[in-house]
Order: structure tokens, then sequence, then C-alpha cells
């Protein structure tokens, strides 16, 4: 069998061990399709990656509020609850896990769905294994790479009401704290670090999804309409995340950075024995 990768690629924060190696991450794949499965689990295992598998959607959904996960790979189509209904209860519950949700070719409803509810990217089925541990293995080297960036403390961005933490990967409005998924905190991130500079929705795949593609630079869309319904005070007119009509779009504030510490409730990642089971 042949898988083709379409498109996937997120930065983990949930999870995160400190001083974990690129080979230890875990991984849950929730998919029904045994040969599917099977060439997922055999290929990141060799890659040395800790992987679980769940066979369906009530498992899946266990496992997935049982431990912390680095990456959780969620097909659509799932007996039980399908993985819309996992996605949809891990943002509630999880906003920093990477979720890559899996569809058929010709399933676009359900990858603008999947999108909408949270997850970070998508893969169309068919997809090529080798590209797909290749791709997983340059995220988690990514991660690595902004661990070492701040090795002497933490740094904030201050921009108007909004504080960014960028080793923490946690955002604060106007003293509330912001459930971001791990893409999105990655977008505002880019943003935040050139202000003023116009990205095209291409260079903003290539820039922090990792690669350019033709043809799904709807996602960007969708990513940044999310972001902005949670940091724009104003959602309707954009006042941070400015679009440049027939170009791209713009980070419009200049950001302030500091080591002063910022206190973040640990709310949204407490310890995932406690998240509360939606359904």
């Amino acid at each position: 069998m042949i898988l083709l990768l379409e498109i996937g690629s997120f930065i983990p924060s949930i999870g995160e061990k400190e001083g974990a190696s690129v080979e230890n991450r875990r991984i849950l794949i929730v998919e029904d399709e045994r040969d599917i499965a099977s060439l997922l689990e055999l290929h990141l295992s060799d890659a040395n990656f800790d992987v679980t598998h769940a066979a369906d959607g009530n498992t899946g959904m266990e496992l997935a509020f049982s431990r912390q996960w680095d990456l959780i790979i969620l097909d659509i189509r799932l007996p039980g609850p399908d993985g819309l209904t996992i996605c949809r209860a891990l943002r509630r519950e999880m906003a920093y896990v990477p979720v890559l949700m899996m569809t058929s070719k010709s399933s676009e409803l359900d990858r603008v769905l999947g999108l909408e509810l949270g997850a970070d990217d998508y893969v169309t089925k068919p997809f090529s294994v080798t590209e797909l541990v290749a791709r997983v293995k340059a995220i988690f080297r990514r991660i690595e790479s902004v661990e070492r960036r701040f090795p002497g403390g933490a740094e904030f961005l201050h921009i108007n009401d909004l504080v960014i933490d960028t080793t923490g990967r946690e955002v604060k409005k106007a003293d509330e704290d912001l459930s971001l998924t791990a893409r999105e905190f990655d977008l505002l991130l880019h943003f935040a670090r050139h202000p003023g500079q116009v990205f095209s929705r291409a260079q903003l795949l290539d820039s922090v999804w990792g690669y350019g593609h033709e043809g799904y630079e709807h996602t960007v869309n969708s990513h940044i309409n999310r972001l902005r319904a949670k940091i724009e005070t104003d959602p309707a007119h954009p006042q941070l995340i400015v679009t440049c009509w027939g170009v791209g779009y713009k980070f419009d504030a200049t950001p302030t950075p500091s080591t002063q510490a910022v206190t973040f409730s640990s709310a949204g990642l407490s310890n995932v024995t406690h998240m509360r089971r939606h359904y």
C-alpha cells in the first residue's frame, strides 16, 4: 500500500517533556483501518517514537484524556465517536495538543469542519508514510530549536493588552488566559516576530506549517479567522492581523520584548486525569 501525503505539520506543546529528544515523543493514532494503522505504527516506531494505537472512537477518546501526548493523529470516520467529536473534546480541554486529521480525498466538508474545530492540519488518503515520518521528525526538531533559543529563561512579547510567553507557549489578553491551538500559537508568534511585514498565504504555509502547498491556502484563512476571534477586540474589524487585499496578511503592531515573568493560569493545561469529557 502506498500512502501519499497531502499536508501536515504542527508544533506540539502540551505533553512536551523537558529535555525530550525527537525520538521519544508520544504519538496517539486513532484509526480503524488496520492496514493503515499498522503501517503508521511500524514506521513511527522504527523512528523511535512512542506510538499507541486506538482502533475506535471510544478507545481513542479514553486514551486521549488518559495521558499526555505530543501529537494525536485522528481519522475522521471512526466507529463510536468520530474524529470530529474527539477533536472538539480535545479543544475544549487540551488546547495545546497538536491534532492531525486524516480524511478521504473527496471529503472537503470534513476537512473544513476539522479545521474549524481546531485541528492543526489534515492529511488526505492516500498518503506517503515515509514522508509523514520525515515531517513528524522535522516538527519535533523545530520544537527543540525553539527551546534552545532562550536558554536563560522565558521571553515575553507585549502587544497592547496581549502578552505572549514564547517559551511557555501561553498567551494572555487583558489578564485572561487564551486557549490557542499549537498552530494558532505558531502563527501568532510568527506574525509578532515580523511586525509590519506582509506575508502571502503561500509564505505563511512555508514559514509556519513548514512547507508550501498550492490549493491549501484556505487552511491559512481558517486559522487566521480563528486566531482573530481570540486575540482581536473586534474580530470583524481586526487591528492586529490585518488583511492586505490581493497580497496576504501583516501584523500591524510592534511587540515590546521583556523577560519579566507573567503569571499564567494552569487551568487549560491541568493534569489530564482531571479533564472533563465531552462526547
